[in-house]
């Protein structure tokens, strides 16, 4: 170990886990050892939520009218 804390990764455990220069890495202390692992990549947050949520359900149709679910309300509404 160097003076500031730096050491050199075998190369046969940089191989083993992938690490190429750049990548990162994290320390977690284990008991009375350290252990290293290449750090997860930072996922970027999606600009739309298109997607993210699977469903299980049948499909709806392409020419499905939100608007038709409305009817029985307005014509509820309009009674009173």
């Amino acid at each position: 170990m160097t003076s500031k804390g730096q050491v050199t990764i075998p190369k046969s455990v940089r191989q083993q886990l992938g690490l190429r220069q750049g990548t990162r890495v994290t320390f977690v202390v284990e008991g009375d050892h350290a252990v290293l692992r290449p750090a997860l990549p930072q996922r970027a947050l999606p600009k739309s939520g298109f997607g993210m949520v699977k469903v299980t359900g049948p499909a709806v149709p392409p020419d499905f009218d939100v608007a038709m679910l409305l009817k029985p309300v307005a014509a509820k509404r309009a009674r009173r």
